[in-house]
């Protein structure tokens, strides 16, 4: 993983690797993080005031109306990162442990509910000029696309085999009750989710079923064992080895081929197309190139079952250009697309949509679940050799992630697209 170096920087005291973390282990000293402290420090300050939260300074202070607390311990440190980088300085502050949470996922969520409203209107169209733009090197180009997969889900194996449940899926989980589901409940979810997407697409016996977006190879399996030949591709060799080790112990290698390639590399028509939350890392720029693929290698009347997360319209236009606290630590170059974008690009290319299902409040159980297992087995993660600020990135990553959830930021939702049947004219 990657990390920019700003030049202006002074250290911090704490035990941070600085080789690993440049951007943690400094707080900046930017003329706009020195000059713009203040201002972020009253901004802060009046946006807490009237939130259902308790923020608590090193001075005895309190502000807020009452709820999950948040504990500012380094608040000079935390403005400066504030005006230095927005919402990324938030997520930086945090991996440096200038604040603290017990109900990390509680806080995050308050902020979520409230995202375009804490800043004040007149302040929010500067954004685009003063704060972080995607790097050119993160576009989403057939020559960039790789090593952005590869910065996320090549991390190890390993590492989401702590977390994840024994079906290695890493999506949102579709519960047959959400009254707190437990984590042996997990792969029972994540398989109901997998079945209602094959079964969306058709896949059936003798299907010839395209997957873009491998994962760890639970739905090829799945699509394997209906009697159908499945052609995968993914742009991680960490998951391409594992998915293909766990097909060929089920005893399904000759019904499964992975391929390392680009889905605008594919070749060939199907007569089923799946794709499970990989749209998230398409882009805005590609998102026509991404549906006029699926359309050319679909068969005339055959089916897509599509799993995307998706935020609302308006919000994706205002930020669709943002460089985010997700995309530098997370998912570099990625972009979470409306339905309203999905149905726009889905007729230019002579797509019906014919079902869909909005399941949100899903994946912030399946999120709280991750988490949940992740602290659990924090010491297999320090065994492995991931730091304490990489453990604090990734809770407040699952954190961050499950508010958006919980709070209708996000949602989640499965397609059905069907293309037209060949005339017969």
């Amino acid at each position: 993983m990657t990390h920019t170096v700003p030049a202006e920087q002074t250290d911090l005291s704490g035990k941070i690797n600085a080789e690993l973390w440049p951007d943690i282990a400094r707080s900046p000293s930017s003329a706009r993080a020195q000059l713009g402290s203040p201002i972020a420090g009253s901004l802060f300050r009046a946006a807490v005031r009237r939130l259902p939260l308790q923020v608590a300074f090193p001075d005895g202070t309190v502000l807020g109306l009452g709820g999950p607390r948040m504990d500012v311990l380094e608040p000079k440190s935390f403005y400066a990162r504030l005006a230095h980088n927005g919402l990324i300085g938030l997520g930086e502050a945090y991996m440096a442990r200038e604040w603290e949470a017990q109900d990390l996922s509680g806080v995050m969520t308050v902020f979520a509910a409230r995202v375009s409203t804490l800043i004040p209107q007149p302040l929010q169209t500067l954004r685009g000029a003063i704060l972080p733009h995607q790097p050119q090197r993160e576009r989403n180009t057939v020559n960039n696309s790789r090593n952005n997969i590869s910065r996320h889900y090549d991390l190890s194996n390993e590492l989401f085999a702590e977390f994840l449940d024994q079906t290695m899926s890493y999506s949102s989980a579709y519960f047959a009750s959400l009254d707190e589901p437990t984590f042996d409940q997990l792969a029972p979810a994540q398989q109901a989710k997998i079945d209602r997407l094959l079964d969306l697409a058709g896949v059936g016996q003798g299907c010839r079923l395209l997957e873009i977006g491998t994962g760890w190879g639970e739905l090829a399996l799945r699509a394997a064992q209906r009697g159908a030949q499945v052609y995968s591709v993914t742009l991680s060799s960490e998951q391409k080895d594992l998915a293909e080790a766990r097909i060929a112990r089920a005893g399904f290698a000759d019904s499964v081929r992975i391929e390392l390639l680009d889905y605008r590399k594919v070749q060939g028509t199907f007569d089923a197309i799946v794709s499970v939350e990989m749209i998230e890392a398409v882009g805005f720029e590609f998102m026509p190139e991404y549906f006029r693929t699926l359309a050319a290698h679909l068969k005339p009347g055959g089916a897509i079952g599509l799993q995307a997360i998706t935020i609302g319209h308006e919000r994706m236009l205002a930020t669709r250009n943002s460089y985010t606290w997700v995309h530098k630590y997370i998912f570099p170059g990625g972009m979470i697309p409306s339905a309203e974008l999905i149905a726009e690009q889905s007729a230019l290319n002579d797509l019906t949509i014919e079902n869909r299902m909005a399941f949100g409040q899903h994946y912030a159980q399946t999120l709280r679940l991750w988490d949940e297992q992740f602290s659990r087995h924090e010491a297999e993660v320090e065994a492995l050799g991931f730091d304490e600020t990489f453990r604090r990135m990734w809770h407040f990553y699952l954190a961050y992630s499950r508010a958006g959830f919980a709070s209708g930021y996000l949602d989640v939702q499965q397609f059905q697209l069907r293309k037209a049947k060949a005339s017969s004219r």
